[in-house]
């Protein structure tokens, strides 16, 4: 029988494994919460969980390259009104600005392929 080589995988217990706080731009964001499970810093993208706290909200920001997410848990609440809830997979195209609020709180996964530009100057993330 051949031996078969070890398989090139890496398992993070996210049930387990302690957020830290969301600082991903340089800053802390207050009422939000991450945790980083395959990041490349360098180029700005990667695979995370983001934990809103209950009124938690995102910067307004752009969308340099696609950007999608899966609510795992509560309601988030795009600046448009869009109510995205548990289950639900949101995909943003390049180019798109926003920002969201999540009113009770919530868990998203996001898969981000580039890295998103925070918006100066109160933009209010209209699309």
């Amino acid at each position: 029988m051949a031996s078969r080589e070890p398989a090139r995988r890496r398992i993070i217990p996210t049930a387990d494994t302690a957020f830290r706080p969301y600082d991903r731009y340089g800053k802390t964001i207050e009422g939000l919460s991450w945790l980083p499970l395959s990041p490349d810093a360098e180029q700005g993208r990667g695979c995370y969980l983001i934990r809103f706290d209950a009124g938690g909200r995102s910067m307004p920001h752009l969308h340099v390259g696609i950007e999608e997410f899966l609510v795992l848990d509560g309601e988030l609440v795009d600046d448009d009104g869009t109510v995205f809830k548990a289950g639900d997979f949101v995909s943003y195209d390049a180019g798109t600005k926003h920002h969201s609020v999540a009113p009770e709180g919530c868990t998203i996964a996001v898969f981000l392929r580039e890295p998103n530009q925070l918006l100066e100057g109160g933009e209010d993330g209209a699309r």
